[in-house]
């Protein structure tokens, strides 16, 4: 098992429901693919460092799990599609 972060920016102009309802989209994504949740970090709206699809303002998740080498790529193909994320990083975090 490797341990990996998630960076995901979602759109700042929906409900707080819809935005909830996102995340717990993303989570279960991870959880689908053999992955195990350690830690959610919410760091709240943050400005954009540049404009996306019109927007200057996105919510920060950072998403920490522990998960094989096949959940990232799977991940990231179905969070591709995920309509109101704005931007997302897959990373692996060093032992």
């Amino acid at each position: 098992m490797n341990k990996y972060e998630l960076a995901l920016v979602v759109n700042a102009k929906i409900e707080d429901e819809a935005r909830t309802a996102t995340v717990e989209k993303v989570k279960s994504y991870i959880e689908r693919f053999g992955g195990t949740i350690t830690n959610v970090d919410e760091w709240g709206k943050r400005k954009l460092a540049y404009e996306i699809q019109k927007m200057k303002e996105g919510f920060y998740y950072f998403i920490q799990f522990d998960a094989d080498s096949t959940c990232p790529m799977e991940l990231e193909q179905r969070v591709r599609i995920v309509e109101n994320v704005i931007r997302y990083l897959c990373i692996r975090q060093d032992a």
